[in-house]
């Protein structure tokens, strides 16, 4: 083993997610938000964000480790060092989170855009069918556990110590529309921190995409207020809001499951629209006291699902008693079988992957002792996580427009290649016996074909 090579890129495959940076318009958007009068920069500020999007992309956890770029200097230029990323993150002022907010929006637009022209946005799918032009936003909140004593860490509800971030996903195309970071001991059910991600969520969807919306929600989105917020928003002129939110169950709830005509269960089904044995559903809204829906929004639904219990399974005592596992959730959806609603509303389920791929490509590790700085973090795992989605979206096709980001890391963006130079280009040469060197070659050149914006 020697330390003599010369003329190797260790992160081939990450150049690909620069570039997408730079043909979507992304790097050129972030640098107007950034900018400020009469500074002048070595480093481009919003080029400085972009490569730390792309060191959290390629597995980065840590500021330092930028370094992992910046001594590719040859393909990917004079890359900022660790000191200046941390100057750029304490220049992202409240004020420029909000520039930057705008300049995702209207990189996304054309995103979408592109998408529209090669055969439109991904469906939402749920029950072996997908949802038709209905984009899904699945708005959760996760823990991330703080090992030292940071500016705002807490304990939490689940007795760790840390924060209590609350984001948003579009379900159809993976990104991550929004987030807040919060103390540890914040609310889950807040009502106004969701309203506040999911106005920043909406804002993030092209207007002619807006016009079906499906929010999901566990439990903690069934507050009176969130759910008027979301009858209110589907007022909107030419826009239909629906949604789909877990509600707890209450004694009046289980006084109107107790009081369900055997003949009124209909069978569940499973994820791929096959009947689940075991399983079956029901509508408690006309059996409820009226008395009971005083203060919800008109038009809302409960709907029940009950289960044979697996061995193991905490069940409270009416539970223990009926001998079923019950779980409700409510909806404004008018049509539709109620086996293909509750199935669709047991789709957010997907939201843990997409937190889980947050928290592998930087929310797991929040840098900074400063609250501030850790914000502009989580907006930098935000554009982190869109890129991936959009190298997903624009340039991957077969197994790896299917694979996990990890997975993704180790076959595509980890990639050795070696430079060579000839006929005044740089050539990265991916080695021939890598099994996914000829889909790597179509990712560049599918890249590179992206129109930039004018």
């Amino acid at each position: 083993m020697t330390g003599d090579g010369a003329g190797v890129v260790a992160p081939a495959g990450s150049v690909a997610l620069r570039l997408l940076a730079d043909r979507t318009g992304l790097t050129g958007e972030l640098s107007k938000a950034m900018a400020r009068r009469s500074f002048r920069p070595v480093h481009d500020r919003g080029q400085v964000l972009v490569d730390v999007a792309v060191m959290l992309a390629d597995g980065g956890e840590a500021i330092a480790d930028i370094d992992v770029l910046r001594h590719q200097s040859a393909v990917f230029g004079d890359v900022a060092s660790p000191p200046t990323v941390w100057r750029a993150l304490d220049e992202v002022t409240p004020a420029r989170l909000k520039k930057i907010a705008a300049a995702r929006a209207r990189v996304r637009r054309q995103v979408w855009a592109q998408l529209a022209g090669g055969g439109g946005i991904p469906a939402s799918k749920a029950a072996g069918s997908d949802l038709g032009e209905t984009v899904v936003l699945d708005v959760d909140a996760t823990i991330v556990i703080a090992h030292s004593e940071k500016e705002q860490a807490s304990a939490t509800f689940k007795k760790t110590f840390g924060f209590h971030p609350l984001g948003v996903w579009c379900d159809n195309t993976t990104e991550f529309l929004a987030g807040m970071l919060r103390t540890g001991k914040a609310g889950s059910n807040t009502a106004a921190d969701h309203i506040e991600v999911l106005t920043e969520a909406i804002a993030q969807i092209p207007v002619k995409h807006r016009k079906k919306l499906l929010i999901r929600s566990d439990g903690a989105g069934a507050s009176h207020k969130l759910l008027e917020w979301l009858h209110e928003q589907g007022k909107t002129r030419g826009r239909r809001v629906e949604y789909s939110v877990g509600f707890a169950l209450t004694e009046n709830i289980r006084e109107a499951i107790a009081s369900v005509p055997k003949n009124v269960w209909t069978p569940a089904i499973e994820a791929d629209g096959e009947v689940r044995e075991g399983a079956d559903v029901a509508e408690l809204t006309g059996l409820l006291d009226p008395a009971v829906l005083v203060g919800w929004p008109e038009g809302m639904r409960v709907i029940v699902r009950r289960e044979r219990p697996h061995p193991g399974a905490q069940l409270s005592l009416f539970e223990e008693r009926d001998g079923w596992r019950y779980q409700a959730f409510v909806t404004n959806t008018t049509t539709g079988q109620l086996a293909f609603l509750e199935v669709r509303h047991r789709a957010h389920a997907r939201v843990e992957d997409r937190i889980r791929h947050a928290k592998d490509t930087g929310l797991g590790r929040l840098p900074s002792r400063e609250f501030a700085i850790n914000q502009a973090w989580l907006m930098l795992t935000q554009i982190a996580a869109d890129l991936v989605a959009w190298l997903r979206l624009l340039a991957l096709n077969g197994e790896l427009a299917k694979t996990e980001p990890k997975t993704l890391r180790y076959r595509l963006l980890h990639v050795p290649a070696r430079l060579v130079h000839g006929a005044r280009k740089r050539r990265l040469r991916v080695p021939v016996s890598w099994p996914w060197a000829d889909d790597i070659v179509a990712v560049f050149a599918r890249i590179a074909a992206i129109p930039q914006p004018a």
